[in-house]
């Protein structure tokens, strides 16, 4: 009889455990210098900006590859929110606005140990993709250590240049209350 009685409270006790943290942190790739940033924002990401300096060089007898291609910034939108732009808004925009329920679920690309991340794939839980670029150097892949869980928030640090570290928060959102944009227009945003 004690044994059941002691059998029981251990159960008890087990059920009472907390749960799992259902936040994960993919380490941050890349140099590191410069400034940190951290992107913040109240509610889902609903659209995602990515500038990128692509220098190629040609020559007339031969095709040389430059290695200069890198991300020089991004801003995420939060609700209807703009984050602040980290890194510069320098070179070619990438741009890319999420439905109702399409969240980012894998953060990708390659870098360059001694200078910059050169290519940056964000895709989406709908199997879209927004990619900035050139896929040269290293590789790397992030993604939610918890099934459900969307990227809350990419931090770092960059130069005056470009982004030379990078990583990712992954989290829930509470999207009671919270305001999620749905795709109405194209090319009409604003950054704040």
């Amino acid at each position: 009889m004690f044994s059941i009685l002691v059998v029981t409270v251990f159960l008890a006790s087990c059920l009472a455990m907390p749960i799992k943290d259902p936040y994960s942190y993919s380490s941050a790739v890349g140099q590191g210098l410069g400034t940190p940033f951290a992107s913040y924002g109240e509610g889902r990401i609903t659209a995602v900006r990515v500038w990128e300096i692509n220098n190629n060089y040609y020559y007339y007898y031969y095709y040389y590859y430059n290695s200069n291609a890198y991300i020089s910034g991004f801003q995420l939108r939060y609700g209807s929110t703009w984050s602040p732009v980290f890194g510069s808004e320098g070179g070619l925009k990438q741009e890319m606005e999420l439905f109702n329920d399409e969240a980012i679920v894998e953060v990708s690309g390659k870098y360059n140990p001694a200078d910059y991340i050169c290519y940056l794939v964000l895709t989406t839980n709908m199997g879209r993709t927004l990619s900035a670029g050139l896929p040269n150097q290293v590789s790397f892949n992030f993604y939610p250590a918890n099934m459900g869980n969307e990227l809350r928030l990419l931090s770092g640090r960059f130069n005056g240049a470009g982004i030379t570290s990078i990583g990712a928060h992954w989290g829930l959102v509470n999207m009671e209350g919270a305001e999620n944009s749905t795709l109405e227009s194209t090319g009409n945003s604003t950054s704040s």
